[in-house]
């Protein structure tokens, strides 16, 4: 009997203090949902629950460096980017992904914070656009970066998804939020991801009830990697993407019950692991 392989994800990533996003969230996302992470740090984030006071890349070489001992020495199935703090990074990364076809390419584009303001220079998102784009997989903008990305608000979310998919790339903008009535009459917050198929064309819409919690911090972190970790183990795009929508919504369902800090925590990537709590929640 042969060795077994394992289901890879090579993440090119930042790190942060608090264990809730970068390349922390990305791991622990990547190993609850049976994968296995590697990653090439970019730089280091310095955050509290409260704020980012600071982020300081590592030097290109290094983390091209980084990722050519990786990928040139271990077979990988997707490699998934996080924060890449300056458009020299994005270029010297793209550089790489270029001499490595073969693997999937998850890109979620760091380029807002959480009340949209852009936290990366214009000459990184054009660099985004034309050297990492292309060679994407999928792209995992949320609601915010969608339009820094289109450079206007989103209109007709259906039309507007399909021209983040230009460069032959399928994206899903995550956090459409929207006001629906129950059959009780009573206003319910729901919050929507849009995936665009760009092998099929089709737009799906995958809609959920919005938690009121403020435990939220890596959230697209962790779902962009659930998705890439099930790319990794075989999954085609669209089941994938719909194994990652399940993951996330459980893993913000359980965070939702924890105290963490003064304002901005995590979500609980873990959550089979506390059976009572999942049983509670989803039985």
């Amino acid at each position: 009997m042969g060795k077994k392989s394992l289901n890879i994800v090579f993440l090119i990533a930042g790190s942060e203090p608090l264990g809730s996003a970068g390349m922390q969230a990305d791991i622990k996302a990547i190993t609850a949902c049976g994968g296995y992470a590697a990653c090439a740090l970019t730089g280091i984030v310095d955050e509290d629950t409260r704020r980012v006071k600071s982020v300081t890349p590592l030097p290109v070489e290094l983390i091209v460096s980084q990722a050519e001992s990786f990928l040139g020495d271990i077979d990988t199935q997707c490699i998934k980017t996080g924060v890449l703090p300056s458009a020299e990074i994005i270029h010297g990364v793209a550089g790489v992904l270029r001499r490595y076809l073969k693997p999937k390419k998850v890109i979620d584009p760091v380029i807002v914070n959480s009340v949209g303001e852009q936290l990366v220079s214009n000459d990184s998102i054009e660099a985004y656009k034309n050297e990492l784009f292309p060679l994407a997989t999928l792209i995992t903008p949320n609601r915010r970066e969608a339009e820094v990305l289109l450079k206007r608000k989103l209109d007709d979310i259906r039309e507007d998804i399909k021209e983040l998919g230009q460069w032959g790339n399928s994206v899903i903008v995550k956090s459409i939020e929207k006001t629906v009535t129950d059959d009780g009459g009573n206003e319910v917050k729901m919050l929507s991801d849009f995936f665009y198929d760009a092998e099929t064309g089709e737009v799906h819409e995958y809609q959920k009830r919005r938690i009121d919690t403020n435990n939220v911090n890596g959230t697209g972190d962790s779902f962009s990697s659930a998705i890439a970790t099930y790319i990794a183990k075989g999954y085609g795009l669209k089941e994938a993407v719909e194994k990652g929508e399940e993951f996330i919504g459980k893993a913000i369902a359980l965070g939702a019950e924890y105290t963490f800090g003064h304002d901005f925590g995590p979500v609980h990537p873990c959550f089979m692991e506390d059976k009572v709590t999942y049983d509670r929640i989803y039985d």
